[in-house]
């Protein structure tokens, strides 16, 4: 009686690893998104369209033209594809990622530990910091806001920052840099927060720039990313090893210098490079 149960349990678990062996076999192999887009050809990048000067349209091409952008046509010349650019805002960013509506977010995205919950960052490829743009005649100390109504880019961490450093001010949350800029004109928040180079770049090109100002305190120091779908190794490696080639090259520095550096009518050095992590 032992026996013939002996023998029928071997009979089971030889039937249930040949079951198993065969269900791993037919198991799809894993997905690799670096090999998707090169099949494909193309590149789908999340980056903004009204976010100078990282992204936003030029009045006399209509393309999207910025500093994300030209990082972006590297990484797609890099990968050997043509770029498809995917307009985006700062709440709509990982979603467009996370659908497969985009490969990757280049759109001044702050690396924080909760997206990197979420999604991969690349190593930074900006370093900026969260300030101030208020009326010229207005305080010069940020502290003088905490009570005071201040507008933000919704989705950004510059609007958590605001919630943290200043519990009691009332944050009004706008789509978009510009659609801030409107409301702080119009006396509908006292001051407004972004990352220090979008606020010069705002302010540059606004022909009324005399009536503001930039204060220098910094809200908070950031860094910049490349967003990629977790999981994607390959193509995260592929972006970094980009990245770096672009910093060693000295093609960053010149990126940069095009839309922040000597060439612009509020030029800032550039204090940091890419280095990986």
């Amino acid at each position: 009686m032992m026996a013939t149960t002996i023998h029928s349990t071997k009979k089971t678990l030889l039937a249930l690893s040949a079951l198993f062996a065969s269900g791993i076999a037919a198991l799809p192999a894993q997905a690799d998104q670096l090999a998707d887009i090169k099949a494909a050809g193309v590149v789908k990048v999340a980056t903004f369209d009204a976010n100078p000067p990282f992204g936003s349209v030029d009045p006399q091409t209509h393309k999207i033209v910025g500093y994300d952008v030209d990082f972006a046509e590297a990484l797609a010349k890099s990968l050997g594809v043509k770029l498809e650019l995917v307009a985006t805002n700062p709440a709509n960013r990982i979603p467009l990622l996370q659908s497969g509506k985009a490969d990757l977010i280049v759109a001044d995205i702050t690396i924080t530990p909760e997206r990197a919950q979420v999604i991969d960052f690349s190593v930074p490829y900006f370093i900026t910091g969260q300030q101030f743009l208020v009326p010229a005649t207005s305080p010069d100390k940020l502290d003088e806001y905490s009570r005071a109504r201040i507008g933000a880019v919704k989705g950004t961490t510059g609007e958590q920052a605001l919630h943290q450093r200043f519990p009691q001010s009332r944050v009004l949350a706008y789509d978009d840099i510009p659609l801030a800029l409107t409301a702080l004109r119009n006396g509908n928040v006292q001051a407004i927060t972004q990352d220090s180079t979008i606020l010069a770049g705002l302010l540059s090109g606004a022909p009324d720039k005399a009536n503001f100002k930039i204060l220098p305190d910094l809200l908070s120091k950031e860094e910049i990313g490349v967003g990629v779908k977790k999981g994607e190794p390959a193509l995260l490696k592929a972006v970094n090893d980009e990245l770096l080639k672009l910093e060693s090259t000295g093609q960053a520095a010149k990126i940069y210098d095009v839309w922040f550096g000597p060439e612009t009518k509020n030029p800032q050095p550039r204090a940091f490079k890419i280095e990986a992590k």
